[in-house]
């Protein structure tokens, strides 16, 4: 099972952008989708997760900027960010609470990280 995370960048504050991660190998379920972020120095933070039924859950310091959205056909979670800050730069880690074809269990899946980058 592999994560594929894209869509960072540069972006001036106030502005947008949406990261996506993608999802592929043998999968026969996908849970909890999360976004987390970190800078160096600081420790991995949990910036948003959705479960499988759809219940988000943010961290106070983007609820009503980012949103977090999932296709399940197409094995994708999505981060919506708006209103960016130049304290939203971080590198962005996707993570996936996986089952696989064959297995009763569920394994921890990480991205690559995207970084995102907030400044005039």
């Amino acid at each position: 099972v592999q994560l594929q995370a894209s869509g960072g960048g540069l972006v001036q504050p106030g502005g947008s952008l949406i990261l996506s991660c993608a999802a592929s190998g043998n999968i026969l379920n996908i849970g909890r989708m999360t976004w987390y972020r970190q800078t160096p120095g600081k420790q991995r933070e949990l910036v948003a997760a959705i479960t499988s039924g759809g219940v988000t859950t943010y961290a106070d310091s983007v609820k009503g900027r980012f949103t977090i959205s999932r296709d399940d056909a197409k094995k994708r979670v999505y981060l919506q960010m708006n209103s960016l800050k130049p304290e939203d730069t971080a590198v962005y880690y996707c993570n996936a609470l996986v089952r696989q074809v064959g297995f009763v269990r569920w394994d921890d899946y990480w991205g690559q990280g995207t970084l995102v980058t907030v400044s005039s």
